[in-house]
């Protein structure tokens, strides 16, 4: 999908950078149509960078008044400093899409003065097109908004809608997700290098081990336990290493992972 109008950043952080280069790279915009602010002068310099010919504004109010889909992208501890710097140039015509974890779309709407919002949680893999988003619209956004944000985002990554309530499992599972798939990348490397593989070698087959897992499981649409019972013969070496995984408690881990994430979502919500 090619978006028609200026898509406009509220904070330059590091998934803010994610989505615009995901955007770019997938010609979903062109980098002159895309506007961004950062009070914090290096957050911005890294965004400009990193999408060269997008255009640095002075204000958030800045981003608002020239953008027709505003991306709000700030921490949670600065979303309703932020919101009131907003709230001046917003009207009717602007869709405001929310990545910061916690804000509910209540608060969205009352901090911005209008229901014309949606929730969106992204991840980081939206830089290389592999992301994984869920989203939820206020009761402002019509069905043709929801569409434009499912098509934009189509283009960075896999899409589907939730209610809002499941907006916080969304994070938990998704949107912390990689760096636990990171750190699982990294302990199989350190698995191959302790067996006595180099470091380069190990990393690359690990992560190829990842990613090619993964594509089979979307591809062929099997359950992950028929396609793990595929490659577990008996008495051979993956049911020695599934022993050892069980007995590490992995299943457990990440299940307490994804929870853990979670409830730091529900609780952001409820800071002040």
């Amino acid at each position: 999908m090619q978006f028609g109008g200026t898509i406009g950043f509220v904070g330059c952080g590091q998934m803010a950078r994610a989505l615009g280069q995901g955007f770019l790279a997938a010609q979903s915009i062109a980098a002159n149509r895309i506007v961004a602010y950062d009070p914090f002068a290096e957050a911005g310099e890294a965004f400009a960078g990193l999408l060269p010919g997008a255009t640095l504004a002075t204000s958030n109010e800045q981003v608002v008044g020239t953008a027709d889909l505003v991306v709000l992208a700030v921490k949670p501890q600065v979303a309703a400093e932020a919101m009131s710097e907003m709230k001046p140039a917003i009207n009717s015509a602007k869709i405001v899409v929310s990545i910061v974890a916690g804000l509910s779309l209540e608060s969205l709407c009352q901090g911005l003065g209008t229901n014309r919002v949606v929730r969106v949680m992204p991840n980081t893999p939206c830089l290389v097109q592999q992301g994984a988003l869920g989203f939820s619209a206020g009761s402002g956004a019509t069905a043709d908004d929801c569409q434009t944000i499912h098509d934009l985002l189509a283009a960075v990554g896999v899409v589907v809608r939730v209610s809002e309530s499941q907006l916080d499992a969304v994070t938990g599972l998704s949107g912390s997700g990689p760096a636990f798939v990171f750190t699982v990348i990294e302990a199989l490397s350190d698995g191959g290098v302790r067996m006595g593989l180099s470091r380069e070698v190990a990393m690359q087959l690990a992560a190829q081990t990842v990613l090619g897992s993964a594509s089979l499981v979307l591809q062929s649409g099997e359950h992950p336990g028929v396609l793990k019972d595929r490659v577990t013969s008996p008495g051979g070496t993956t049911i020695a290493g599934i022993e050892a995984l069980e007995a590490g408690g992995i299943r457990a881990a990440l299940i307490a992972a994804v929870r853990a994430a979670t409830e730091r979502s529900l609780e952001l919500s409820e800071e002040p």
